[in-house]
């Protein structure tokens, strides 16, 4: 009986399995979309693998999840061709294990994106979520024409006004959309934000509703046409009040993969987005 005790213990203090963390996710994520009048399915889970090990990586994919996102540029090509090379593999030993598995895992660049290393990104990332100058746009233009591919792009707003992360100020968003919409292989389907690690997670609200405002404006005037309607906002410490505010996407890394931070950002891009994490608080 004693053992059964300290056995039962045991498996109560043990530390949830990614399968267990992704699950809890998803519903904390279901319930903020139903607070806010939403369906679920409304809004895109981005699992930020900056401090995931890649058995976490692949046992997520395994679990069906389509949307990665990575904050570093090598990483994410790196990350990217390994999954590839995974699932390949796994579909050629079994046809029956692989049934399951998704077709295509949809990669996303959030952190800052340096001009020269845009054409290691392109045709990797689906989406990328840190457009913050024309400069960088017209560099996406120049390597995505050369390509003959159209690229999708977020404008990603300072709305904190924080001096240490990126992002164009909000009252220029609508001029840099209108800049960007004019260039033939660049589509910007909407806005994304990062807000400040804080323990008052309420104290975010008024400016992600204000992000939101500034992102229904932008729709109401025609901003970048129909294809306008991203609005990405929220980490693991705050997505839930992000949503409620109106995120219908959301880029949660440690709340999914652990706390323990097992594999170390690569060097070859640490001046990339040391302050920029796509999932900084953690």
């Amino acid at each position: 009986m004693a053992m059964a005790r300290t056995t039962e213990k045991a498996g109560k203090n043990a530390e949830p399995t990614l399968k267990q963390r992704y699950a809890s996710v998803r519903e904390r994520v279901a319930e903020a979309a139903r607070r806010s009048g939403r369906t679920p399915e409304s809004i895109m889970i981005i699992a930020v693998t900056k401090y995931a090990a890649m058995d976490q990586v692949r046992e997520l994919v395994e679990l069906g999840h389509t949307d990665l996102g990575e904050n570093h540029v090598q990483s994410l090509v790196q990350r990217a061709a390994q999954i590839d090379e995974f699932l390949q593999r796994r579909r050629q030993l079994s046809s029956n294990r692989g049934a399951n598995l998704p077709k295509q895992i949809r990669w996303h660049m959030i952190g800052h994106l340096q001009r020269n290393k845009v054409r290691k990104v392109l045709g990797v990332a689906r989406l990328i979520h840190s457009v913050d100058s024309l400069r960088l746009a017209e560099e996406i233009q120049a390597a995505a024409g050369r390509l003959e591919q159209p690229v999708e792009v977020l404008v990603q707003v300072n709305a904190f006004g924080e001096k240490s992360k990126f992002g164009i100020a909000p009252a220029a968003a609508r001029h840099l959309i209108d800049q960007i919409d004019t260039m033939l292989h660049l589509r910007v389907r909407g806005l994304m934000c990062m807000a400040p690690e804080t323990e008052d997670q309420q104290s975010l609200r008024p400016v992600f509703e204000r992000t939101r405002e500034l992102f229904e404006e932008l729709r109401r005037v025609g901003s970048a046409g129909d294809r306008f309607d991203i609005l990405s906002m929220g980490m693991t410490s705050d997505f839930e009040v992000a949503i409620e505010s109106g995120a219908n996407m959301v880029r949660i890394g440690s709340a999914i993969f652990g706390d323990e931070r097992a594999a170390e950002a690569l060097d070859d891009d640490s001046s990339d987005d040391s302050s920029d994490d796509g999932d900084s608080a953690g």
